[in-house]
């Protein structure tokens, strides 16, 4: 690990003070200093952000709920209203990592969580995410963990993280404060980027900016459900995941939130999965537009190819499962 300046943050406006290129928010560490160990990441300086008042789960007068930045994976998968409420969330916390793990993440760090690309983290082999225009061995290397949705040339690298894809399907929006004291909030669905030719460029926040609270709307209706397939039952990143809700009401599906991990280079949503099941009885034709729907661009490197058609039946027993009391 190479050597950095270290800073104590007293408020969020100070630590967004500290801000530059080579300055970087720690609150749990739990991927930073592993990144840092391996010298994928360098900063110079850390501004350690763990001490901030960005640590309680708040009503909003919406309805909804306010998380800190800095509260716990551990605490929010417990948070009472959290489980009542927004079980796909607590689901998802609770499948991410270990016990341990989890007591240190924070919420707003589990956003930022960057990829588990072997390349990615390897840094004697090229990588466009790490070293910008070095090349992608991936497409051409082993790839069984890698993206068959939202890739490019330049990468196919997968989003690692598990709640995040839960918040997509909730609807989330990201708070974030700014260096200047502007305050931000981002839809979760425009937080996150694609690839393109700047897969470093992971989301569309500025230097220096950091997020503050995560804010969930109002629970929605319908049932929740988080299913994660990997390769171990524990400390294993999704190879497919699905965070659902789906509402049926009168023998139709009235509303669908469907969301996926492992799939792609973000939290993966995609509305014509949802269109293709408003409106229809649960059952076969229903659930197999679906998964037309979002597997139609779905594209295989060689080893990652299986997971085509284990994300259409992972999306058809999770759509089974949402419904079955309607069936």
């Amino acid at each position: 690990m190479k050597t950095f300046d270290y800073a104590r943050a007293d408020s969020p406006e100070a630590a967004t003070r500290e801000s530059g290129d080579k300055v970087r928010f720690i609150a749990g560490g739990t991927n930073l200093l592993d990144l840092m160990k391996l010298q994928v990441e360098t900063p110079e300086k850390l501004v350690d952000i763990s001490r901030l008042d960005l640590d309680a789960v708040e009503d909003t007068n919406e309805g909804g709920l306010r998380i800190g930045a800095l509260v716990p994976n551990a605490d929010l998968a417990a948070h009472p209203k959290v489980v009542q409420h927004y079980p796909v969330l607590s689901r998802a916390l609770l499948a991410g990592a270990s016990g341990q793990l989890r007591n240190k993440a924070s919420t707003g760090g589990n956003l930022l969580q960057r990829t588990r690309c072997y390349y990615f983290y390897d840094t004697a082999v090229p990588c466009n995410k790490r070293d910008p225009g070095s090349g992608c061995p991936a497409k051409d290397g082993f790839n069984r963990i890698h993206a068959i949705l939202g890739t490019s040339d330049a990468c196919i690298a997968t989003h690692p993280g598990d709640m995040p894809v839960a918040m997509r399907a909730l609807d989330a929006v990201i708070v974030t404060l700014k260096p200047d004291g502007d305050k931000r909030r981002i839809s979760i669905h425009d937080f996150y980027r694609l690839p393109g030719d700047t897969p470093h460029i992971e989301t569309v926040l500025e230097p220096g900016e950091l997020i503050t609270h995560v804010e969930l709307p109002a629970p929605p209706r319908g049932k929740q459900l988080y299913r994660k397939v990997r390769d171990r039952a524990s400390y294993a990143f999704a190879l497919v995941s699905v965070a659902g809700i789906v509402a049926v009401e009168d023998g139709k599906i009235a509303a669908a939130q469907l969301a996926f991990g492992g799939l792609g280079p973000m939290p993966w949503r995609d509305e014509a999965v949802e269109q293709a099941l408003i409106g229809q009885a649960p059952g076969k034709e229903a659930f197999d537009a679906a998964a037309d729907a979002l597997l139609a661009d779905a594209k295989g490197y060689g080893a990652n190819d299986f997971k085509i058609p284990l994300a259409r039946r992972t999306l058809i027993a999770c759509l089974r499962d949402l419904t079955e009391d309607a069936q």
